[in-house]
């Protein structure tokens, strides 16, 4: 019977270790399908939207489908989008349902803690780029610090740095409201739903000039905050295919390719009549 049950730990143990042998990590599985599956939130031009005239993956455009586009080309395997509403992102990553997510994220503590961030890509930043906050035109001087905020609805976009950020710097009795787009936000504040809308500076600036001056400015505070620039989300543990990654982005960066590629997005928003961010 000891023989026996030596016999059968011994097998368990060939099976296990045969069985971590063979299981693939997520780069080796990309490269045997032959195919990278990239999840987005084509909700914010000029990083991600939707071109009406195009159908299909092809629908998909702006300066973060380009960057998947770029990955997947270098790799040699197809790009498979996944589009989603940008709340449900990390939870695909964290689950493995993705292979990478690309959606203008900021790096923080809690994105690092749960899965594997990229090296910083759009890292050309201007004055304008910052953390701010929207309100309806002529408020903007009523706003000039944090406390300024106190008992005001303030809507931030859902799991964004936003919504972090107004959380940790604003009042206690602020209530947040959240949207899974960012422009059902800022139709919440023109219509008088909510008191302010929190954003990256860069894409305030932008959607004032959609909007007109009229309509919404910038309150007077901003929120704290400095950025490197944006990474890419992939799930924890997955080094090698965080690896692969980073080395193509290298390249991006040197070349100067996001650049291009977000001019190109703007214009195009711009011809469509999109909003941008």
């Amino acid at each position: 019977m000891k023989k026996l049950i030596s016999i059968i730990l011994a097998l368990v143990l060939l099976f296990s270790l045969a069985s971590a042998a063979s299981a693939e990590t997520k780069l080796e599985k990309i490269l045997a399908e032959g195919k990278i599956i990239f999840a987005t939130s084509p909700d914010f031009a000029p990083s991600e939207f939707i071109d009406p005239n195009k159908e299909g993956d092809e629908q998909y455009v702006g300066a973060d489908v380009e960057l998947a586009k770029y990955i997947a080309q270098k790799l040699g395997v197809e790009l498979v989008i996944q589009p989603m509403d940008f709340g449900a992102l990390q939870a695909a990553v964290t689950q493995g349902a993705v292979d990478i997510a690309i959606s203008g994220f900021a790096k923080t503590e809690e994105r690092a803690e749960n899965m594997n961030l990229s090296d910083f890509y759009n890292t050309e930043r201007d004055e304008d780029n910052g953390q701010r906050i929207l309100v309806k035109a002529g408020e903007g001087a009523n706003y000039p610090t944090a406390e300024s905020f106190s008992g005001k609805t303030v809507a931030a976009q859902i799991a964004s740095l936003q919504y972090n950020l107004i959380t940790a710097q604003l009042p206690e009795d602020i209530k947040i409201k959240t949207y899974s787009n960012i422009n059902e936000s800022i139709l919440a504040l023109i219509n008088g739903r909510v008191d302010a809308v929190a954003v990256a500076g860069t894409n305030g600036l932008m959607i004032i000039n959609a909007n007109g001056e009229d309509k919404i400015e910038f309150a007077d505070f901003w929120l704290d905050y400095s950025s490197d620039g944006n990474v890419i989300a992939m799930t924890k543990g997955e080094d090698d295919l965080t690896a692969a990654v980073n080395e193509i982005l290298a390249e991006v960066n040197e070349l100067g390719l996001y650049k291009g590629w977000k001019d190109e997005a703007q214009a195009l928003a711009e011809s469509l009549g999109i909003e941008t961010h």
